[in-house]
């Protein structure tokens, strides 16, 4: 099937190209021909892998505009230049003949106003449709370095748009019957918190080289640049996406995510990147993270003490019990995900409770409902007791957008399971006629 599509967008190209031509266009017009992402298969789409970031890029010149290529353009030929999505703006402006903005992130790499060639490359990976993850990469012309915030997610968490596709239902299928060799079996396992690989002799990133210590220095400077790099963009993802949202109020994110005052990204990613190191030496700090005045800071504190699993858990006990009173129902929530999943068995009705109420889009927003989802969905047959309120819940945010009002829907049926059904809403009530007056029963 992807053969048959990658057929058929040849053909759909080679129809534009044609009609350019009769057009009598094709000498004045540079031709782009791109993707947006690697194949809908897992590991490629939302994955920061090569299979998932490294997408086709062909550009066209007419000998008009031939003057305009980069340096080493030839018909035909191939490049090994970095090129990124944030590079195309830039390039069109600077094809215009117009200088490209400083502000934008990318550079041109094509007309008068062409940079330098990138060392790096940049890649991220969050909220896949209803599933919540958290990743970076960075890549340079040899290695790809990424860093997992979310170790403890599966690569395969289950996306119903992925599930579509009979290869992945049969891969998870000899995932659970223990058929699967090691490196086939790590897409349906927790993540390591680094992986780094060598595109040159892996290019399906398969030996992960970061604890390799041949490999240090590289891993050391991929580590530094991709570091450089989200504090330079103010990387917005470092906080949860509800979180971000009711932090910017009446701002644009932008504008929140620019101001230092208001969201200290240097603060929040130290405390990220505690939080994903597995380390069980850093508890003390997390557990001081908890009482932390930011609550970006908070959040990836009861995340770091969530990674760490049932002995961090029960050190910090008392610490996550009161962060289930946090003011930011993020951090709320990811506190009883830790003590859901690894806490005391007497803490559970609490942590359902907290759960149950964050759950409804209709009074949260839907990324708030959606992460809780996520966290009930994780619990497993220890959310049960919430199950029956689950299938009265609204399933949409009247303030959200319509594609992101789709997640609860989705989510649902796979916590509860495939009998369930959307409630359906009640018959309105017909207005009770009002009684007539006496005087108005009495004729004449």
């Amino acid at each position: 099937q992807y053969y048959d599509r990658i057929s058929q967008m040849d053909a759909q190209a080679g129809q534009i190209l044609q009609e350019l031509e009769e057009a009598g266009l094709a000498d004045q017009t540079i031709v782009f021909f791109y993707s947006d992402h690697g194949s809908g298969m897992p590991r490629h789409k939302r994955w920061l892998y090569e299979g998932g970031l490294h997408v086709p890029l062909i550009v066209y010149f007419p000998p008009k505009f031939r003057h305009l290529a980069p340096k080493e353009y030839r018909p035909g030929g191939v490049s090994d230049r970095l090129v990124s999505f944030v590079d195309l703006a830039p390039t069109l402006l600077s094809l215009a003949g117009i200088r490209p903005p400083d502000w934008m992130q990318g550079r041109a790499c094509m007309g008068p106003f062409a940079g330098p060639e990138h060392k790096y490359l940049f890649g991220f990976r969050g909220r896949m449709d209803e599933r919540y993850d958290m990743s970076r990469a960075v890549r340079n012309q040899r290695y790809l370095y990424i860093r997992n915030y979310m170790p403890h997610r599966l690569q395969g968490e289950y996306v119903g748009y992925m599930f579509q596709t009979p290869t992945t239902v049969v891969w998870r299928k000899l995932f659970d019957e223990g058929k699967l060799r090691p490196e086939q079996a790590a897409f349906w396992q927790p993540k390591p918190p680094e992986e780094l690989y060598d595109l040159q002799t892996d290019p399906y990133c398969i030996r992960n080289l970061a604890e390799d210590p041949n490999h240090a220095a590289v891993l050391e400077e991929l580590r530094q640049a991709l570091r450089h790099h989200i504090l330079e963009v103010r990387d917005l993802g470092f906080l949860s996406e509800a979180e971000m949202h009711r932090r910017a109020g009446d701002r644009t994110p932008y504008e929140f995510g620019h101001d230092p005052q208001a969201y200290p990204l240097e603060r929040i990613l130290a405390m990220a990147e505690l939080a994903a190191q597995r380390t069980p030496e850093a508890v003390p700090r997390l557990r001081a993270g908890l009482r932390d005045s930011d609550s970006g800071l908070r959040y990836w504190a009861a995340m770091g003490l969530l990674i760490r699993g049932p002995e961090a858990v029960r050190a910090a006990r008392t610490d996550l019990l009161q962060a289930l009173q946090d003011e930011s129902p993020s951090v709320r929530v990811t506190a009883a995900w830790a003590l859901g999943l690894h806490g005391q068995p007497e803490d559970l009705d609490k942590v359902l409770q907290t759960l149950q109420a964050h759950a409804s889009p209709q009074t949260n927003g839907t990324y708030l409902a959606t992460y809780t989802l996520n966290i009930i969905d994780a619990l497993g047959k220890k959310a049960e007791p919430i199950y029956p309120a689950l299938r009265q819940l609204p399933l949409k945010d009247p303030n959200a957008p319509a594609r992101a009002n789709d997640y609860v829907e989705r989510l649902l049926p796979v916590i509860l399971g495939p009998d369930w059904q959307p409630p359906q809403p009640k018959p309105k009530a017909k207005a009770a006629r009002p009684k007539p007056k006496l005087s108005e029963t009495i004729r004449p």
